[in-house]
C-alpha cells in the first residue's frame, strides 16, 4: 500500500491521468517497470556516495565485482559485458578506466593477440576487501524492511520477471 507521502506517489498519480486519458493502458505492469527504475536509480545513487572515497564508481564497482567473484579473478571482455549487464562499447571503456587506476589489467592472449583477458589485480582485490564491510552494512540498510522470506519471495518473482524479457 502506498501512502501519499511515498517518493513515488507523483509517479502514480501521473499513471492514473494516464490511465484516465488512455484506458487501455497496462497500470500494473507500467507501475512494476517505473519501481524498478526507481529502485535502480537509487541503489545506484547510494552506491556512488558510498564508493566516491574508494575513486570508483557504480559501474566500476560492479566490473570488479564480477571479476572478484570469478575463479582467478579472470574474464574476457564479452563475459564481463555479460555478468555486468553492460554494453560492450561501456565495457572497453570502463575496463580502460579499471586499467588506468591499476585495479585490473589487460593481458593479450600468446597465440591470438586479439583474445584479451582482464584480471583484478592485487590493488584491486585488496580495495575490494577493504570496501566490502561498507557495501555489506549498505546492502543491510537497503534491505533492512523486508524480512528473509520477503527478500526470497522478491528475488524469485525478479528471476522470473528477468526470464521473461530474455524469452520476450
Amino acid at each position: 500500500m502506498t501512502s501519499n507521502t511515498s517518493s513515488f506517489f507523483p509517479t502514480e498519480q501521473r499513471l492514473a491521468i494516464t490511465c484516465r486519458r488512455h484506458p487501455a493502458f497496462p497500470r500494473e505492469p507500467a507501475v512494476l517497470v517505473r519501481l524498478v527504475k526507481h529502485i535502480y536509480k537509487r541503489v545506484h545513487d547510494d552506491a556512488n556516495a558510498m564508493l566516491k572515497p574508494w575513486g570508483i564508481n557504480h559501474p566500476e564497482y560492479n566490473l570488479l565485482m564480477m571479476l572478484y567473484g570469478t575463479e582467478g579473478y579472470t574474464l574476457n571482455p564479452s563475459q564481463l559485458a555479460e555478468a555486468a549487464g553492460e554494453k560492450s562499447a561501456n565495457i572497453t571503456r570502463l575496463t580502460n578506466e579499471l586499467c588506468d587506476k591499476q585495479l585490473i589489467e589487460r593481458t593479450a592472449g600468446d597465440a591470438d593477440r586479439r583474445k584479451v583477458t582482464l584480471t583484478l589485480t592485487e590493488a584491486g582485490v585488496a580495495m575490494i576487501e577493504n570496501f566490502l564491510p561498507d557495501i555489506c552494512a549498505l546492502l543491510d540498510r537497503q534491505t533492512v524492511g523486508l524480512q528473509p522470506r520477503d527478500m526470497a519471495q522478491l528475488e524469485k518473482l525478479l528471476k522470473k520477471f528477468l526470464d521473461q524479457l530474455d524469452q520476450a
